[in-house]
């Protein structure tokens, strides 16, 4: 029948039969021309966009049964919600990585955990985007605290010579092959996303809908100390072999810039900020770093203090590589700190010192083309005139 009336729209567009319909209907026949023109583009476009995205190498990168469940949890979360076939999915995918022996801690694997966890907060379901973040920073942490500890003993090769096995996924064909990863790179790769875990962590439990300002300043603080500890034992040690860059400057002021933790602390908007700073600069450690000091035993004007210090010694370590071993990152270290200690400055009072500050920065930052240094040294000038 289909087959039929398929041939009789054929045919109404052969020969002379066409020639007559639009003699007794041109409108009519224009009309459907366009309509099924239109038709055609669309069901292109949709081919192209679905072979694009769901054939592009993010997917392929995978085994094609983890590819396939992806695909799936995508289009149930994405384009035909369904949560629970989303979620169906997504364990699924995870279950199959697990099966097929892939890395755990590559960056594809992290990545679907993450995606997960992206989701679950997207359709409000705070504590399970939560749960997933909780455990895969447990799981970060733990490798790394192992392979430091294993370093130290000797069970593993100190020169860092020997590398990774497989990660059991597939490279872009279209991409020359990356370097083989060192341990050492591995344990970057893998301490750099726990940051930005504990970063986002944070956020969620400062989150309105979920309001635990004890664990996202836990989360937040345990970010920055690990940040700034990594960064210090590179400037004391130097490099690893194959360990790689750590965060850019940038990286490092938008994580520790002191009114973007603020505004993660609704009850505390400015205490908060500075607590995070104890336990970093020498002589003010604590038995749980992590852990918050008694109000009673920290003013303002202490909190201040150990903030002003530490962003003295940021800038201090900024300023001490020279020669080759100078890069643009540590001059846009220097502005970060300049920036931070005009806040400092301004927050005590000291209004002339705090200028000075900012001033210092918006020039280092333009000589150097450093646009964020200029804008937050612009902004703290501003809010000295208000």
């Amino acid at each position: 029948m289909f087959g039929g009336s398929f041939r009789n729209l054929l045919s109404t567009f052969r020969g002379q039969r066409l020639k007559a319909v639009f003699r007794q209907n041109p409108e009519e026949l224009v009309l459907a021309l366009v309509i099924l023109a239109a038709c055609v583009g669309i069901i292109v476009y949709a081919v192209r966009l679905y072979f694009t995205y769901f054939y592009s190498q993010q997917f392929t990168r995978y085994p094609a049964p983890v590819a396939k469940s992806l695909r799936r949890a995508l289009y149930y979360s994405n384009y035909s919600p369904d949560h629970k076939l989303a979620l169906k999915y997504y364990k699924l995918a995870l279950e199959q990585c697990d099966e097929l022996r892939l890395d755990p801690f590559s960056d594809e694997v992290m990545g679907i955990k993450i995606q997960l966890a992206a989701w679950l907060e997207r359709i409000e379901n705070y504590e399970g985007a939560i749960t997933v973040l909780e455990a895969l920073l447990k799981d970060c942490k733990k490798w790394v605290d192992v392979m430091e500890t294993s370093v130290k003993e000797g069970t593993l090769a100190k020169t860092n010579a020997s590398l990774l096995p497989p990660s059991g996924l597939r490279d872009d064909p279209d991409k020359e092959p990356a370097a083989p990863e060192t341990l050492w790179g591995k344990r970057t790769r893998v301490l750099a996303k726990s940051v930005g875990i504990g970063v986002k962590l944070g956020e969620l439990y400062a989150d309105e809908h979920v309001l635990e300002q004890n664990k996202a300043h836990k989360n937040l603080t345990w970010a920055v100390e690990t940040a700034l500890k990594e960064y210090q034992r590179r400037t004391v040690d130097g490099l690893k072999e194959g360990e790689g860059p750590w965060m850019s400057a940038e990286d490092m002021g938008g994580a520790l810039e002191l009114n973007n933790l603020a505004a993660s602390f609704a009850q505390h908007p400015l205490q908060a900020p500075y607590e995070t700073l104890v336990g970093i600069l020498p002589g003010t450690e604590t038995d749980d770093a992590s852990s918050p000091p008694a109000p009673q035993k920290q003013t303002r004007a202490e909190l201040l203090g150990s903030a002003r210090r530490w962003a003295k010694n940021a800038y201090q370590h900024a300023k001490e590589p020279t020669g080759d071993q100078r890069t643009p990152e540590c001059d846009e270290a220097c502005a970060v700190a300049l920036n931070n200690l005009g806040d400092i400055a301004a927050m005590t009072g000291k209004a002339e010192e705090a200028r000075k500050k900012y001033e210092q920065s918006s020039k280092l930052s333009q000589k150097i083309g450093f646009t964020d240094g200029v804008k937050q040294a612009e902004a703290g000038l501003r809010r000295l005139t208000m």
